[in-house]
């Protein structure tokens, strides 16, 4: 699944070439999870001012309302003005005076959804109840850490929710807790105030790395261009299951949270 590293490396991948293009229509194939919830019609003659992200949401600005696309499981886009015919798992495409951005999804858990404004009741459900952008101003330790506090569960499936800090997906939370010596099935409320400030410095840090190396290619990923992350390569621990750690040579463990994989290593990563 396309986590913020992602999202974040395909909005860079093509927001400076699809900025300021003139829509000339919208294509819609077998329905996503949502529907767009306009006549793609009323889409043509609009501008689109910039894409912005939120969480893994990318927010495409236009001069006249805003379109919210979410990537589901296996949702990647393209953009360029030399696209092949739309496939059977092409399910949106934007047509513009710059090009074509089309998503696609083989799995259609993926998204475009049309909303007057980012306060628009259909833009709230979607972004309303998200945390903190782990990369902006607002990821504040402090506050972090007085969350982290106030939680009972194991501190990755905290993380994953989203509510306290947003986009930390599954394979970064693993990274993240590894860098910060963290067991991922320690309660959030009994880490201490320097391990929570660890924590946060870790999630900068891996997600920061993360998007300079292109997110993670683990499937079929890739980018606007069609290029392939490489930060799997890197990974301390996430898909190396009885691998040796790369810090203490323990094997690392696999184990089962919340119906998803996680990677620990038993020695480095402490209660």
């Amino acid at each position: 699944m396309p986590e913020l590293p992602e999202v974040e490396v395909t909005r860079l991948s093509f927001e400076s070439r699809i900025r300021g293009a003139r829509i000339h229509g919208a294509r819609l194939g077998k329905p996503l999870r949502w529907a767009l919830g306009v006549d793609p019609a009323v889409l043509a003659g609009r501008r689109v001012e910039q894409v912005r992200r939120r969480g893994k949401y990318l927010l495409i600005d236009l001069d006249d309302g805003l379109l919210l696309v979410h990537l589901g499981m296996s949702g990647s886009l393209a953009f360029s003005d030399s696209l092949p015919p739309a496939g059977v798992h092409d399910h949106f495409e934007l047509l513009t005076d710059r090009g074509v951005l089309r998503l696609n999804d083989p799995r259609r858990f993926g998204a475009v959804v049309h909303a007057a404004h980012e306060d628009a009741p259909q833009a709230q459900k979607l972004l309303g109840r998200l945390g903190a952008e782990p990369l902006g101003e607002a990821f504040d330790a402090e506050r972090f850490a007085d969350a982290l506090r106030k939680r009972r569960a194991p501190v990755k499936q905290v993380l994953l929710a989203g509510d306290i800090v947003v986009g930390v997906g599954n394979i970064y939370c693993s990274e993240a807790l590894f860098q910060a010596g963290i067991r991922p099935t320690t309660r959030a409320d009994r880490i201490s105030r320097p391990r929570a400030r660890r924590l946060h410095a870790a999630v900068r840090d891996v997600l920061a790395r993360a998007v300079s190396r292109g997110g993670s290619t683990l499937r079929d990923f890739s980018n606007a261009h069609g290029e392939a992350g490489l930060f799997q390569l890197d990974a301390m621990v996430y898909g190396r299951e009885g691998e040796a750690c790369r810090v203490c040579g323990t094997p690392v463990r696999r184990i089962v949270q919340g119906q998803r994989a996680t990677y620990f290593c038993p020695h480095c990563q402490k209660p």
